[in-house]
């Protein structure tokens, strides 16, 4: 990893300006509280290894990197630069404020936003050149009444998740109504998409039969006159474990921030086995005292000490994205050792139970990291509490700030890789 380092109030000055070069710091000679180191280098090479996948099955195959959710808690600019960096031609995000903050950075590739309320007011979307998923006739009215020469949209279509998108009954209306749209040069339709339900679940028959009513929507959309729209419905467990979701590009999300979502199980080309979590969230100990036998630690003296030992506080809690579930079954990694939570996790603060091991305030702890080392990683806190790794790391909140490291935290590409 290179020591070069950028932190969060970098990335925001950064991001404020066209150039959007952030200039490079190096870490605070003090202790810190808390961080969460992202290593860019680890997620420009994430979403390389994932396109890599993709072209051996479609040599031309696009991917998207998804960045909604502040980049998954990694930070959406930044995260978007590494990704396109590593290849990614498209960015998508949830919602049209979070695409125009990327304009905002500086960032020119392409952007889809598609989840959004029919009456949500998205000129300054359209006006940033966001594609805006339209899942609606009323969508697609919305997009209409902005005062702009030919937005571009994407239909989104639900062929089995029960969610977002156009439903079977009226994918045919609508799909009528946007090309019409599109041949009166209203708008124009850039691209056909929908989401998988059970991509993660190795072997579930939804995914094929998604796939074929996607093909068959697809088939649907050209006799209607959309033609050359993008089609992509492959998720990140898709591109490890279900080749004929591809179409012509991929939508990789929790993938690029290096965590496998096959619950641990490694794809037949060992690609979820070559992604690195880009995360690492780390601390200092504030405090360590020695306690009898007996004694009780945290809320609801859930846990009392078996014997005499020695108590180490970790200042981070739920307040900073740490679950209450790994209350006395998560663990941290401190002083070379896996180490278990004593107790309840609270609002700021955790403990751990050292027993007579040597540890001392000032001390790194880390909560969870790549795992070389032998710590903790996200994926292990989701298995730990009963969750999933996309949500360890995205509830990680504002109150740790984040320190960007690797060759690639200094780059800024704006555009899309080819």
């Amino acid at each position: 990893m290179s020591t070069h380092s950028v932190t969060a109030p970098d990335v925001a000055q950064a991001a404020g300006g066209c150039s959007g070069v952030a200039s490079p710091v190096q870490p605070s000679a003090g202790r810190i509280r808390a961080e969460a180191v992202v290593d860019m280098d680890a997620l420009a090479a994430n979403t390389a290894t994932l396109l890599r996948a993709v072209r051996r099955h479609n040599p031309d195959g696009r991917l998207m990197a998804v960045v909604k959710a502040d980049g998954y808690g990694h930070g959406a600019v930044p995260s978007a630069r590494a990704a396109l960096t590593g290849g990614a031609s498209y960015l998508g995000v949830a919602t049209p404020t979070e695409a125009v903050q990327l304009r905002a950075a500086g960032i020119t590739a392409p952007v889809l936003a598609w989840l959004w309320p029919a009456g949500e007011d998205v000129r300054a979307a359209v006006r940033a050149g966001v594609e805006l998923g339209l899942s609606s006739l009323r969508h697609l009215d919305a997009v209409l009444a902005v005062d702009a020469v030919a937005p571009a949209v994407q239909v989104k279509i639900d062929t089995g998740l029960g969610r977002n998108g156009v439903g079977v009954g009226d994918i045919g209306v609508v799909l009528d109504a946007v090309a019409a749209a599109h041949r009166a040069g209203r708008v124009r339709v850039t691209g056909l998409m929908s989401h998988l339900a059970c991509a993660d679940m190795p072997g579930d028959s939804s995914v094929a039969e998604q796939t074929a009513a996607f093909r068959a929507v697809v088939d649907r959309a050209e006799e209607s006159g959309i033609i050359g729209a993008v089609r992509h419905l492959a998720n990140t467990p898709a591109v490890l474990d279900h080749p004929a979701t591809y179409f012509d590009m991929v939508r990789c999300g929790i993938g690029i921030y290096g965590l496998n979502p096959l619950d641990g199980e490694l794809d037949d080309a060992g690609v979820g086995g070559a992604l690195r979590p880009a995360m690492t969230l780390r601390g200092s100990i504030a405090l360590t005292k020695r306690v009898p036998a007996g004694h009780g630690v945290s809320y609801g003296l859930t846990y009392r000490t078996s014997a005499e030992t020695t108590l180490a506080l970790v200042p981070l809690g739920y307040a900073d994205g740490i679950p209450r579930a790994a209350s006395s079954v998560g663990e941290v990694w401190l002083r070379g050792k896996r180490r278990r939570i004593a107790g309840r996790v609270a609002m700021d603060q955790l403990v751990v139970d050292c027993g007579d091991d040597e540890v001392a305030a000032g001390d790194d702890v880390v909560i969870f990291g790549p795992g070389d080392a032998g710590e903790p990683t996200a994926n292990g806190w989701a298995a730990a509490c009963g969750t999933i790794g996309y949500e360890i790391v995205t509830r990680i909140g504002p109150r740790v700030p984040r320190r960007y490291v690797g060759a690639t935290a200094g780059a800024s590409p704006a555009g899309g890789a080819s």
